[in-house]
Parts: C-alpha cells; sequence; structure tokens
C-alpha cells in the first residue's frame, strides 16, 4: 500500500472534481470520503464515512471503517492507517456561502471550524500533507468577511504540524454546481471572457478541475517548503 487520500467537502464543485481524478489516480491505494451523506458512488477504492463534521474529532474510527466493511475488506487499511506504514494525504474543499448557511455563525463553523477539525482529525490519524482551498483576496486583517474568515482559516491551520500545508487561492470557480448561485452566476457573464482571451491571468475565473490537478500535482512533489500558497494563476496551467 503506498497512498491514501483524505477527502472533506466531496459533493463541492472542486471536491467533486478531486474525488475523480483521485479513484483515476494510480498512486493513491485508497480515498476515504468524510461528509455527512454518502454520495451516490461506488468504487473499489473508495470507502465513504458518514457523520457529524463538527464532531469529527470524537469519532471513532475503526467502528466506522469496520461498519462499512464487507468480509474484512478493509483489514489491511486499518492495519496501514494504525501502524503508520501508509503516507497519508488529506484533502480539504469544504466551503460554503452566507446566504446557504444561513448566517455569518453558521458560515463560520463550515468554512472555519469543520476545515480546523477535519485537519487536527486527519493529523492524529497520520496525515502528513494537507491541502485545502480557500480563497483570491483570503486575509484576516480584511473588512469583507468572506476574505477574512478565509484568512483566519488559513492562519489557524498554519499552527498544525504537518510537512507540508499547501492553500490554494482560485478565482471565481467554473463548473456545473449542484445549486444556483445568482451573484456568481452574474460574475461568470462578465468575466468569462476573460478566459476565452486568455486575459488577466491572476484574476479571471478557473475551472473546477484545474484546482482538482493542480491539488494533487503538489501533493505528490518534493517540497523544501512547510507552508505554500498556489495563487489561482498558477492553477490555470493544470
Amino acid at each position: 500500500m503506498k497512498k491514501i487520500a483524505f477527502l472533506a467537502g466531496t459533493s463541492g464543485l472542486v471536491g467533486m472534481q478531486l474525488m475523480h481524478q483521485l479513484i483515476k489516480d494510480s498512486s493513491y491505494d485508497y480515498i476515504i470520503s468524510t461528509g455527512r451523506r454518502k454520495l451516490a458512488l461506488k468504487h473499489d477504492k473508495l470507502v465513504q464515512v458518514v457523520g457529524d463534521l463538527s464532531a469529527i474529532k470524537d469519532w471513532d474510527f475503526e467502528a466506522k471503517l469496520r461498519s462499512e466493511d464487507i468480509g474484512g475488506l478493509m483489514f489491511p487499511l486499518l492495519a496501514a492507517i494504525e501502524e503508520k506504514s501508509v503516507e497519508i494525504h488529506a484533502f480539504c474543499t469544504l466551503g460554503t456561502t452566507i446566504k446557504r448557511a444561513g448566517s455569518e455563525e453558521k458560515f463560520y463553523e463550515v468554512d472555519h471550524d469543520f476545515i480546523l477539525n477535519f485537519a487536527l482529525w486527519a493529523k492524529k490519524l497520520g496525515a502528513k500533507r494537507f491541502l485545502v482551498v480557500s480563497s483570491l483576496g483570503a486575509d484576516p486583517q480584511s473588512n469583507v468577511f468572506y476574505s477574512k474568515v478565509k484568512g483566519e482559516t488559513e492562519e489557524d491551520l498554519k499552527v498544525i504540524p504537518f510537512d507540508y500545508l499547501g492553500i490554494f487561492r482560485p478565482s471565481l470557480l467554473l463548473g456545473n454546481r449542484s445549486e444556483f448561485r445568482l451573484g456568481e452566476e452574474i460574475a461568470k457573464i462578465f468575466m468569462k471572457p476573460l478566459v476565452w482571451l486568455r486575459l488577466a491571468k491572476g484574476i479571471r475565473p478557473i475551472y473546477d478541475h484545474q484546482v482538482a490537478k493542480a491539488m494533487i500535482y503538489h501533493a505528490g512533489q518534493e517540497k523544501s517548503v512547510k507552508v505554500e500558497v498556489i495563487l489561482s494563476k498558477d492553477m490555470q496551467n493544470f
């Protein structure tokens, strides 16, 4: 067994792309997806662990894996994690909007607390690398609440002693969302020509699959830095 990927945010735009690409990536033996509910997808490499992300630090992970087991197929996976004989990378694409969350407090819970909880849980289980989707303009000193929360989340993740923390700051994301976001749709009308004309590389919209590919690429590279910020312009060529 070579590598395992932990994944949070699988049902989202980038998360779904990331899951499909991890499944196709031969260097990962298992993808363990965490979330509130199961997705309608099955694959030999995919293990779905369901539970309340606000309480993930208290999960009995072994019990959850065994509840999904059929005929002891997951024994090698459990043994590899317990013996720390496998390399674990954690990918986090969790995120919401204030409108969908219902309040600034609920937004903070998802975009800060859930991400930190997942990171701490992954670290406890042996994850060496953590790769997270943030946002262009993330800044803990920002006057914009959204950007401020994203910035605070980045800073708090830096405290967790991963061997490598990759922070990905995409611009406006393009892809097929399951939900309609009016503000994003309006922005796309004005911003999408930048994609067609290949202008303003730093701020032009970026496709979900480009971000996912960039995350997997950086997860597999030798790194001489502990923390790295990958900007939207640096993901445009994936």
